[in-house]
């Protein structure tokens, strides 16, 4: 689950903006292609050992052919409060401090309904569905539903997605929707189909409290993204990738008090040097990047990462941020959505798309519109 970036490995030498796939560790991939199994996994670095891994060289550039979202009805932070166990004093930390005010949330709505509503979004996939050989479902939560009940499975028959092969990514969390996208790109590289696509389905039903509010960071929402992928295209293009995992020593959602705090002393080290790997496998530097598509954690995070990166805090799309809660991996899709909707993405524009995952991974990538 590792990208070598670093200066002396084997992106040494290479010209800017060359750039080549990582490799990948797939978690759950039952029915992937053999061959493209083999290329995913390789040696893993050892934890806290920075972005080491193989490489192969890259032939086509990865396309983001369209994406939707669905999000549920907002409800205000305020209703929540007793749900979320939230004391008056942190209601008003969050709300007025973090810039967190509404939430996408609906207990009702099950996660196989709030999945469909995205992807019946796509009206590229209408008459296309034999196309899709991948349907990919980007976790951050484990095991959503006892063996064999699978949510997937039963999307990739209502949907009607027969020639589809399906799997999930859980081990980014939150950061499992980029990934996906890289795995997808390489999957639809090794078919040799030019006509072939890929479908994402990231964001997630939010069930325990646990789930529903990460403390420090703010409420979790359920808006959910449909992605759909094509090996090349003149749309979305992939220009630059990378992730990084770092062990905080405990892996789960709810942290324990020393490895919160191991996260919170990384966090912004880590995340500005996965951002710069990026940046730099697009040739590119941070003055170049039309717009960052974050994870919608709050304000005050991205308003002090800006700083250090060096971009002004306008360059940030943070309109969702008071409007949908941390929507697991489906943040920088629902961004994107957001962006095209309000004009801040013109044709040739990069922008940067960044997740991050409790545990800890750390991904970000640079796409040209």
């Amino acid at each position: 689950m590792a990208r070598n970036g670093s200066a002396d490995g084997p992106d040494a030498g290479r010209s800017p903006g060359e750039y080549h796939r990582p490799l990948i560790g797939v978690v759950s991939a039952q029915s992937v292609p053999r061959q493209s199994a083999r290329l995913l996994w390789g040696p893993f670095p050892a934890p806290n050992s920075g972005t080491v891994g193989l490489e192969r060289s890259r032939r086509a550039v990865t396309s983001i052919a369209e994406v939707s979202t669905h999000w549920p009805s907002p409800v205000s932070l305020a209703e929540r409060q007793h749900d979320l166990g939230l004391t008056d004093a942190e209601l008003r930390r969050y709300i007025r401090g973090f810039g967190l005010s509404r939430i996408c949330w609906d207990e009702e709505v099950p996660e196989k309904e709030l999945l469909l509503s995205a992807l019946e979004k796509l009206p590229s996939l209408r008459g296309a569905e034999e196309r899709v050989r991948f349907l990919i479902r980007a976790r951050t939560l484990r095991a959503p539903s006892p063996y064999p009940h699978s949510v997937l499975q039963e999307i990739r028959r209502e949907a009607g997605l027969r020639h589809a092969r399906t799997f999930a990514l859980t081990e980014h969390a939150c950061a499992s929707g980029l990934l996906a996208v890289e795995v997808a790109g390489t999957l639809l590289e090794e078919e040799g189909d030019p006509e072939a696509l890929a479908l994402i389905l990231t964001g997630e039903k939010a069930p325990t409290r646990e789930t529903q509010f990460v403390p420090g960071v703010g409420p979790t929402g359920e808006a959910t993204a449909a992605v759909l992928v094509a090996a090349s295209g003149t749309r979305d293009r992939v220009r630059g990738f990378a992730t990084r995992t770092v062990s905080t020593g405990h892996p789960k959602m709810v942290m324990t008090p020393e490895a919160a705090r191991s996260f919170r002393g990384m966090y912004a080290d880590v995340l500005t040097e996965v951002i710069d790997e990026a940046v730099g496998a697009a040739g590119l530097t941070m003055g170049e990047i039309a717009l960052v598509l974050p994870h919608n954690v709050n304000r005050v995070a991205w308003t002090n990462l800006a700083d250090r990166l060096g971009t002004r805090t306008e360059r940030v799309l943070l309109d969702n941020v008071p409007r949908t809660g941390h929507c697991f991996g489906a943040d920088p899709f629902v961004n994107y959505v957001t962006a095209c909707e309000l004009g801040r993405l013109r044709p040739g524009d990069h922008y940067l798309m960044v997740a991050v995952g409790l545990g800890a991974c750390f991904a970000a990538m640079v796409v040209e519109h």
